[in-house]
């Protein structure tokens, strides 16, 4: 063998792995809650999956168990070389707007979280118009509910939530101005993604109160009031991923937020990946309601004729949901 010919044959197996190198895989971090919390997690893993399937790809995933994880599997993962790094949940967004700097060649998701893009033009926010989807689901639980109450329970006590909550307020109002609305909140530190035994005392205390339709907005801890309120015969709304089938007959509907999308779109586009600010909602089919055979028999024809003539109108502009994020007020609800 020539000097040459060995010259050219490393400098051909250097071009494949400099090719190879330069495919970086993506990676994809749950919030506290875990991957199979069959709502906002789970909704994330489902669009990789699907994204993996669609295209033979792989991506590497990981679930944290502590805040103190956030920034340093941010930056194991951005030294490892994945990207796009894709988070699930506000709580990220500080942890990557602290480290985006330092790996200018990786780009940064935050899914429901926000990050200026001013100074880090790496980084992509995905946020949600949850309020829209929660006007719609408010409006089926005000319109199935017979005894004039609905009620919500939420997770952390944080402005998002509270968008679920006013937007589900309007929405039940709007379709019954004397309805009761209920809410409460179960905690204000990240546990309380993960209570399911205090989601279900607050779903007991509001039944108690007459309430027969409760929408959960609470991660994990959602499942207990969707569990409670089948086991007490009255109404649950699941919210993030459909989760109609967990109690057939007794979830009324699901409150949609196509978090899989946002994970799906964000590999396929890979390190081609367009970065800032990224806002859906329902003109953009980014929320909405779930509709299966689980609950056909639930809602009617004239509810959804209500709910189908509302979404037009809200697309269109004619009705104006309020974000409490704007102002941190709630018309329709008193916190």
């Amino acid at each position: 063998m020539t000097l040459k010919t060995t010259f050219l044959g490393a400098a051909a197996t250097a071009l494949v792995m400099a090719a190879t190198a330069a495919v970086a895989e993506p990676a994809l971090i749950y919030d506290l809650g875990g991957k199979f919390d069959k709502s906002f997690n789970e909704a994330a893993y489902h669009g990789a999956e699907e994204w993996a399937k669609e295209t033979g790809g792989k991506y590497k995933d990981i679930e944290i168990s502590s805040e103190a994880q956030r920034e340093q599997v941010l930056r194991r993962f951005a030294e490892e070389g994945f990207s796009p790094i894709i988070t699930t949940g506000f709580s990220f967004s500080t942890p990557i707007a602290n480290i985006a700097a330092d790996y200018p060649d990786v780009k940064f998701v935050t899914i429901d979280g926000y990050v200026d893009p001013d100074g880090h033009p790496n980084v992509l926010s995905v946020l949600f118009k949850e309020e829209e989807g929660s006007y719609l689901v408010g409006m089926l639980a005000a319109e199935k509910s017979t005894t004039g109450t609905v009620s919500f329970v939420g997770g952390m006590d944080i402005p998002l939530i509270r968008k679920f909550a006013c937007g589900y307020a309007q929405g039940a109002k709007a379709a019954k101005p004397d309805i009761k609305v209920v809410a409460n909140m179960i905690g204000t530190d990240p546990s309380a993604w993960n209570d399911q035994l205090k989601a279900s005392e607050l779903t007991k205390a509001q039944i108690a109160q007459g309430s027969d339709v409760i929408f959960a907005a609470a991660g994990a801890s959602g499942l207990g009031v969707l569990q409670t309120a089948a086991d007490e015969n009255v109404y649950g709304i699941g919210v993030d991923s459909n989760q109609n089938y967990l109690h057939p007959g007794h979830v009324l509907t699901s409150m949609l937020k196509r978090v899989d999308l946002a994970v799906k779109e964000a590999m396929t586009e890979g390190e081609d990946l367009k970065t800032g600010v990224k806002i859906e909602g329902l003109a953009e089919d980014g929320v909405g309601y779930a509709m299966d055979d689980n609950n056909a028999d639930l809602i009617t024809d004239a509810m959804k004729t209500s709910v189908a003539d509302a979404k037009a109108k809200i697309i269109s502009g004619e009705i104006k949901v309020h974000d409490y994020s704007a102002d941190n007020t709630c018309p329709a609800l008193d916190f």
